[in-house]
């Protein structure tokens, strides 16, 4: 049997076909990039104070500061955030009166920000939870995104949720930036969040179903990634010039509607089409992909056995005979299953902790946001590297385990040394978006065949439940700058030694089945090397799995 890569090698490794698909579905990535890191500059909460009705000045006016309360804040006294003194008139340095809360709102400092959605409502004090809630529903939406983007995919097609889910995450991030409550805002944001993940889904799987295999991993690793990476160093730089949330949302909005031209460029997905008995319809688009790249393509691409053939392995595939629970079946791929779990829940975390974090970094929130996105193009850029020739049992624990480190010194860093802390923090950064990206490689790697699609879905969709905590861990820093970097670095320590338990994949054969998955190993347990199967073992292994399908 031929399977798909050899029917379709005459269209070449790298002709123009590929490297616009490349280039277009990357791109797609961009706006994916600032949608979900937004919230740094939407909610950044400027410095306030009570609203008193018979002081009509600006934050920080005359009489403020004989009529409120003060508060040490970071070591700095500052007029109170969410009291006021009972009665009205200033008192003298030795009176002692009752304070209540804040009885008729709050007036905000507008030295950086004109309005955020924390000005806007009101979301400090009582309501301070409100703001990294809203985050934290962006990224309930981005876990029910994961987990129906494949189910709907698979159904109606790549290039269908591909752009439908483009004109969700454009549509509503438009409509949400005329939100008239914090309640609409947050809605359309869970609605936002489903659309940017499943958006980046499909570009990552219609990108490796229409490139060949010795493009997929550098689109896998360098061209999603950077594209992603470039999104976000936009964000502080739209941020800097827009002061108002409104128009600043707007502003990151209206990019999407840019790529509506490239429904007429990226088709639908061969390989799908055949999945689905569509066989005229994937010729007509690899017939039309050699014309690009100047080959004349074969009067008959797909045989009438080849297309049965093809047809079958993917109906075929493990996605009607293995189920959720067949990760769990054998000690081997239930250990490798939790220890993933784990990892991804706890690197979702810390990405998205420091990625949040930054609007409570010392100095200018512009500039750090600015860094950190420019310490993932360097975390992208080292880990292909490190993919490449270093083995899989030194990066990925050397990432966390380096992270966690740098994270951990900050504590012992002078509080006037701020420079040094965001150096730290950032290195921190990069190490951990290293991290990141590696683990969609390495699970690729330790599951098997039969079940790897559900194995990679299910760890990837537990990094969500993370990203959902990441926004408190970030809100604690408000309070205590040093406390956020004191938890990611236990977390990405503990995690970086429980991974050195995983077996080596690098330079391995994929497992097939279920029973091949390798076991997890002791911190000092010398692993054996794997032996090469024959030919004649692999024809076997091919049969086997062609019985157990059967």
């Amino acid at each position: 049997m031929r399977d798909y890569e050899e029917v379709t090698s005459f269209l070449g490794q790298w002709g123009p076909f590929q490297r616009l698909m490349y280039i277009l579905l990357s791109l797609s990535s961009i706006p994916n990039g600032y949608v979900g890191m937004a919230m740094v500059f939407l909610a950044d909460i400027p410095p306030h104070h009570c609203r008193l009705p018979f002081l009509n000045s600006s934050y920080g006016g005359p009489g403020y500061n004989l009529s409120l309360p003060t508060q040490e804040v970071k070591g700095e006294v500052i007029l109170s955030r969410c009291s006021r003194y009972t009665e009205r008139g200033a008192l003298d340095a030795e009176s002692i009166q009752s304070t209540e809360r804040c009885l008729d709102g709050f007036v905000f400092s507008k030295e950086r920000y004109v309005s955020t959605i924390v000005t806007e409502w009101n979301l400090v004090c009582e309501d301070a939870w409100k703001a990294p809630f809203s985050v934290t529903v962006f990224f309930f939406g981005v876990l029910t995104g994961s987990f129906l983007s494949g189910i709907i995919s698979d159904r109606y097609g790549r290039k269908f949720i591909f752009f439908a889910t483009m004109a969700v995450q454009t549509i509503f991030s438009v409509i949400q930036a005329a939100s008239n409550s914090w309640e609409m805002f947050s809605v359309l944001y869970f609605i936002v969040g489903m659309g940017q993940i499943a958006n980046y889904c499909a570009a990552f799987i219609l990108g490796s179903e229409l490139l060949n295999k010795s493009c997929r991993i550098s689109f896998a690793t360098l061209g999603v990634s950077l594209s992603y990476a470039f999104g976000y160093v936009c964000l502080p730089l739209f941020a800097y010039f827009i002061r108002d949330w409104r128009r600043l949302l707007l502003a990151l909005s209206v990019p999407g509607f840019l790529y509506i031209p490239m429904w007429w460029f990226i088709p639908e997905s061969p390989r799908w089409l055949l999945s689905q008995g569509r066989v005229e319809e994937a010729e007509a688009i690899i017939s039309a992909a050699a014309k690009k790249n100047g080959i004349t393509p074969p009067d008959v691409i797909f045989k009438r056995d080849d297309t049965a053939e093809l047809m079958q392995k993917d109906c075929d595939g493990g996605q009607n005979t293995y189920t959720w629970l067949d990760l769990l079946r054998t000690s081997n791929i239930r250990n490798t299953t939790l220890v993933n779990l784990i990892m991804w829940i706890s690197v979702g975390l810390t990405y998205y902790g420091l990625s949040l974090n930054t609007s409570n970094m010392e100095g200018d929130p512009y500039l750090n946001c600015l860094i950190a996105a420019g310490s993932e193009v360097l975390g992208y850029s080292c880990i292909f590297l490190a993919a490449s020739y270093l083995p899989r049992r030194v990066t990925l624990p050397f990432c966390l385990i380096v992270c966690g480190v740098v994270l951990l010194i900050i504590k012992f860093v002078p509080e006037d040394l701020n420079t040094l802390t965001t150096t730290l923090a950032m290195v921190g950064k990069t190490c951990i978006t290293g991290a990141y990206g590696f683990l969609y490689l390495y699970c690729t790697e330790l599951f098997p065949t039969v079940v790897r699609n559900m194995g990679l879905g299910v760890t990837s969709m537990a990094s969500r439940f993370g990203s959902t905590i990441a926004p408190y861990v970030a809100y604690m820093g408000t309070y205590d700058k040093v406390l956020p970097y004191l938890l990611m670095s236990g977390i990405s320590i503990i995690t970086g030694i429980l991974s050195i338990t995983l077996p080596e994949t690098k330079d391995d054969e994929l497992p097939e089945l279920i029973s091949q998955v390798k076991p997890l190993h002791c911190f000092c347990q010398k692993q054996r090397p794997v032996k090469r199967k024959s030919q004649e073992e692999n024809i076997q292994v091919g049969i086997g799995l062609e019985n157990s399908h059967g």
